[in-house]
């Protein structure tokens, strides 16, 4: 197998390359490319993977390349992580929004939409690189956030894609842990779009292969700290009788955020102090492992997502694993290209959502509302125009205020003209 990563100059990288170090048998990579514009971080994360490699014994070769073509080329898998823009402009979407009195993050409200603008047209730029030069029946494995908008806007464009986060795998863990049992035997009921789902079930396999559902268990018995997990209140988790995602605060929560963050260093100077330190200690010969520092990266069991998800696209397993991909009906009140992240079957054959229990009145309006902005933002990334990005800013149930939607708009295009074409 030749699996390419785009954007493998990350800091995050070696947290993959542990991953498919430790799990060779499960994904045999015989090359491994790495790709990325910056030739210093490409020298040095290439490095510290070249050396992981070997101290784990992996066989694999690993390549680097600022050149995306022969990094794609005969490739059977590529791995989209993208950040365009870098930690400067993650910064710019974590501040400008609270000029308005709305929440700063980079793949929710104002600021996640501003990284679909500048994100989009380049994923798709690559995207068709890998359609020209990768094996006919490569996947692309989009990591890049807004995963559900840059799902939608592969898969619109015809090509074989899915999107992956690790907030699913997150919870698998976590509630695994709670009951004592492997990871594996937990399923999710894990339902919505990406960075706006929840969890309603915790099926559990016994020795006999019978599921029983563990959810309302956790949540009377373990509620209060699993609402400090999400950092929501206990009563809201009672009153939901599911648990929601961590980024579900930035609703349930959202002045309370507001007013965190604008006390507090944004994430993206937490992020840049990190990846200084992560940098001189890739650039030590003598490093061969993953660094502790990258647990404070984010994106706890990327890798192992990325494994099972890759490994199961390249063989028969037939296991349930959580993905970003078309609604086809899954959620009735959707359109069927919409792109939803539920449990669903992975194999050689692709994905195939599993199906999901009517939503909740509240939950199906939140859900429906969301995924009209995600329809008006892919649009504005595709074809541009301040208009289209008004509308979209305005269709945001953090923002739906015209004065407000307005203002929005002359920040975020102030802030990434360099990035936006028609700007």
């Amino acid at each position: 197998m030749k699996l390419t990563v785009v954007g493998g100059g990350s800091t995050y990288t070696p947290e993959l390359i542990d991953g498919f170090a430790r799990l060779r048998a499960q994904l045999p990579i015989e090359e491994l490319w790495l790709v990325d514009p910056d030739p210093e971080r490409l020298r040095l994360v290439g490095g510290i993977s070249e050396r992981m490699f070997r101290a784990a014994g992996h066989p694999g070769r690993i390549v680097i390349t600022s050149d995306l073509v022969a990094g794609v080329a005969d490739a059977d898998a590529v791995l989209v992580q993208l950040r365009i823009g870098g930690q400067d402009a993650r910064r710019g979407d974590e501040t400008w929004p609270h000029e308005c009195g709305c929440i700063g993050q980079e793949t929710t409200g104002p600021g996640g939409f501003a990284k679909a603008l500048r994100t989009v047209p380049v994923v798709l730029r690559v995207a068709d690189a890998v359609r020209r030069h990768a094996k006919p029946d490569a996947w692309i494995v989009d990591f890049t956030n807004p995963v559900g908008i840059v799902t939608r806007a592969l898969l619109s464009e015809g090509h074989r894609a899915v999107g992956l986060c690790n907030v699913a795998i997150g919870f698998q863990r976590a509630f695994a842990g709670m009951l004592g049992v492997a990871p594996a035997a937990v399923q999710l009921g894990h339902v919505g779009l990406n960075h706006l789902t929840w969890e309603r079930h915790a099926w559990v396999r016994d020795a006999d292969g019978l599921q029983s559902d563990a959810l309302p268990q956790l949540l009377r018995e373990r509620g209060p700290e699993l609402a400090a997990h999400v950092e929501l209140e206990p009563g809201l988790i009672d009153l939901l009788g599911m648990l929601p995602s961590y980024y579900l605060r930035y609703y349930y929560a959202h002045d309370i955020v507001l007013r965190e963050q604008q006390g507090e260093p944004t994430r993206a100077d937490v992020v840049q102090q990190v990846e200084r330190e992560l940098l001189d200690v890739y650039a030590d010969p003598s490093v061969d492992t993953k660094p502790p520092q990258l647990e404070r990266r984010g994106g706890a069991y990327y890798s192992e997502a990325a494994v099972d998800l890759i490994s199961s696209l390249a063989s028969d397993r037939g296991d349930v694993q959580v993905v970003n991909l078309r609604n086809d009906g899954i959620l009735p009140f959707l359109p069927d290209d919409h792109v939803i992240e539920v449990p669903a079957t992975v194999d050689a054959r692709g994905v195939r959502a599993l199906p999901v229990e009517p939503l909740p009145a509240d939950v199906a309006g939140l859900v429906s509302h969301v995924a009209g902005y995600e329809r008006l933002a892919l649009d504005a990334a595709i074809h541009g125009g301040r208009d289209r990005v008004r509308r979209a800013m305005l269709a945001h149930p953090l923002v739906q205020q015209y004065d407000r939607a307005e203002r929005l708009t002359d920040l975020l295009i102030a802030e990434n003209r360099e990035h936006l074409a028609w700007a």
